[in-house]
């Protein structure tokens, strides 16, 4: 490697993405507005057909869907084992499912505390990943939302938008398609992936290290031919989860003081989501110092580092915000920590939210002085949003340049190095890792 670092080796040249991406706009180029409407649809057909087609996408319809595709997916044959790069069976989708060719999918924290964790090792062998974005390859009964070379992304929880949930506007706890934790589809309980006559199970109902995987219809959200689908895969998980909750969880007010707990995507996507909203004081919390510099980028003020602090966290938290934060937020994945983000709140009004997903211990334990003073402890899963009503004003704003997505991708890599990836996020030494299939 010389002096070239990780990212440099495996990053794709610019030439490679503009490529891509412009196979991917190509979709879109316009019809002249002269053109009528039949006669548009049907030179715009072939067209579609030819480029998708370029990136290895079997166009079908409802019709003749029925095909099982095979293709390469890495597979974790148990707990924490290196994924395998298998050839594997995808079937048809259902009713109400649609198959996704995916074009990139990016590694959720998440996707790797579950893959080491030994709790579940009855749900194995298992294809892991959520946050992806790809192009609708065929569509099930019943499906009238999507079409063949729609662009999608995928979600982890759905929106029915006909449970009590779902039609509340309160919440996006979806009582149909809510997070799946079986490994199976909603709709059956069945897998949709098998490897030699071997059922495979999914993650989140999502399975995205994948080359195709099938989704319900609920769990996906259209999005434009011209939204970059190398970056907005993000939005699928961590960077939404981090904006939703400052702005539609805690609901941050302009000059209010926050504490986040944790610097990774979601950390930092709270972080500039409190930026936005014009918090004075932005406290982050983490004990990689490099978390630092890359912290002020997205509008951390303060920094402070557990390990070299030479007093309790919520003291020097305390001090600095003349007795405790509006806002603290917990990104790490550790009850112990949500207790110490609840005590470094302020008396009366300071809210906490909660983020992370523990590997272990997932008790929350505190003084109940903590609450009778007025503080509160709230969860938050998404951030709040709403998938199929909220997801495409957020695609929006990204386009709009609203809030940054692009340098939360510190590394670009090619599927088939997916192990090495992994690494990176187990190490502590990437954000996110975009794999590009």
């Amino acid at each position: 490697m010389g002096n070239e670092t990780f990212t440099d080796q495996y990053r794709l040249g610019k030439a490679e993405l503009r490529a891509a991406n412009g196979i991917l706009f190509l979709l879109l180029l316009p019809v002249p507005t002269s053109v009528g409407r039949k006669r548009k649809r049907k030179e715009t057909k072939p067209r579609i057909q030819k480029y998708i087609s370029s990136l290895g996408i079997k166009m079908s319809s409802a019709n003749n869907s029925q095909t099982v595709i095979k293709c390469k997916a890495a597979v974790a044959w148990g707990p924490g084992e290196p994924l395998v790069m298998e050839e594997v069976e995808v079937d048809p989708p259902k009713e109400m499912e649609i198959r996704v060719k995916v074009v990139c999918t990016s590694i959720c924290r998440s996707d790797v505390n579950q893959w080491e964790n030994k709790a579940q090792a009855d749900i194995f062998p298992r294809i892991f990943g959520h946050e992806a974005s790809g192009i609708v390859e065929s569509v099930g009964e019943g499906v009238t939302e999507f079409e063949v070379g729609d662009h999608i992304l995928t979600v982890f929880i759905g929106e029915c938008q006909n449970c009590r949930h779902c039609v509340s506007g309160k919440s996006n706890m979806c009582q149909k398609l809510g997070l799946e934790r079986r490994g199976v589809m909603h709709t059956d309980q069945k897998t949709r992936f098998s490897v030699r006559g071997k059922p495979i199970y999914h993650y989140c109902a999502v399975s995205s290290f994948s080359e195709y995987t099938v989704v319900h219809s609920g769990c996906a959200v259209k999005i434009g031919r011209d939204v970059p689908l190398d970056k907005v895969c993000l939005l699928s998980c961590g960077v939404s989860a981090g904006l939703g909750a400052a702005w539609k969880v805690a609901d941050i007010t302009r000059g209010s003081s926050v504490v986040i707990f944790g610097l990774g995507t979601v950390g930092l996507s709270v972080a500039q989501g409190a930026r936005l909203r014009g918090a004075s004081k932005i406290i982050g919390v983490d004990t990689n110092p490099g978390k630092l510099e890359i912290g002020s980028a997205f509008g951390i003020t303060d920094f402070i580092n557990p390990e070299t602090c030479s007093q309790p966290v919520q003291q020097a938290i305390k001090e600095l915000t003349e007795g405790g934060a509006d806002y603290s937020f917990e990104c790490v994945g550790d009850t112990g920590v949500v207790t110490t983000a609840l005590q470094s709140c302020c008396d009366g009004w300071g809210l906490t939210v909660t983020l992370g997903v523990p590997k272990s211990k997932p008790e929350v334990t505190a003084h109940y002085g903590l609450l009778l003073s007025g503080r509160t402890l709230k969860g938050s899963l998404f951030g709040g949003w709403r998938p199929k009503s909220d997801l495409p004003l957020l695609v929006d704003k990204y386009m709009n340049n609203e809030f940054e997505l692009n340098k939360l991708v510190s590394h670009d890599m090619p599927f088939a190095i997916i192990n090495q990836a992994l690494d990176l996020m187990r190490e502590n030494k990437c954000l996110r890792c975009v794999l590009h299939m």
